[in-house]
């Protein structure tokens, strides 16, 4: 019989995409820093933050199969994470705007018995330029300030975006693919939903 699942993330993202798969869940929030060390790589920080979201969750949840993740946005190797204020999201839409950027999710999947496993995705997302009054009036509402690189690709963000290429959940939080496959895996049964990914 497989262990029950909890997910541990206060994404509502992650949560609606993960009921998607049809499996019954737990959500239970980990309290992990997301503050990348002096010279961290952006993959690097993101698998860290990951694991070590597993791990805590895991020490609360024992018996429990625990998938963590860790979303960020990287433009040449400068991690942005969620925005501080509206001048730090201000900062990076600015950055952001008139060129392609990576989006990196880190997933961990943590066994009853302390066994990881672990994978990064990578999707690129392409913005066109932007005028200052667009970017203020997206600072305007409160959808910037809980995402990495202060935009949602699935909400009002989404005007912004020429092009997404590789995985589209996988820029909105959780790579669908890979984290059915990693289920499946574990004696989950996943719903065959073609629509996620």
């Amino acid at each position: 019989m497989a262990a029950r699942l909890v997910l541990a993330s206060a994404s509502p993202r992650r949560r609606e995409l993960l009921a998607q798969l049809g499996i019954p869940f737990e959500v239970v929030t980990s309290d992990v820093p997301e503050t990348p060390a002096p010279a961290e790589r952006p993959a690097a920080f993101a698998q860290r933050v990951a694991r070590d979201k597993a791990a805590e969750v895991a020490r609360r949840c024992p018996g429990a199969l625990v998938l963590a993740a860790d979303t960020i946005v990287a433009v040449e190797g400068v991690i942005f994470g969620k925005p501080q204020d509206r001048a730090d999201a201000r900062r990076m839409l600015e950055a952001l705007a008139g060129r392609t950027h990576e989006v990196l999710t880190a997933v961990t999947l943590r066994t009853p018995a302390g066994d990881v496993e672990e994978l990064v995705v990578g999707s690129a997302v392409e913005f066109r330029a932007l005028t200052a009054r667009e970017i203020e009036d997206y600072l305007d509402g409160s959808e910037p300030y809980d995402k990495a690189g202060a935009y949602a690709v699935q909400g009002e963000a989404q005007r912004f975006v020429v092009q997404v290429r590789g995985s589209y959940t996988n820029v909105v939080g959780l790579p669908m693919d890979e984290v059915r496959e990693l289920l499946r895996r574990h004696r989950l049964h996943v719903a065959a939903i073609d629509a996620v990914s």
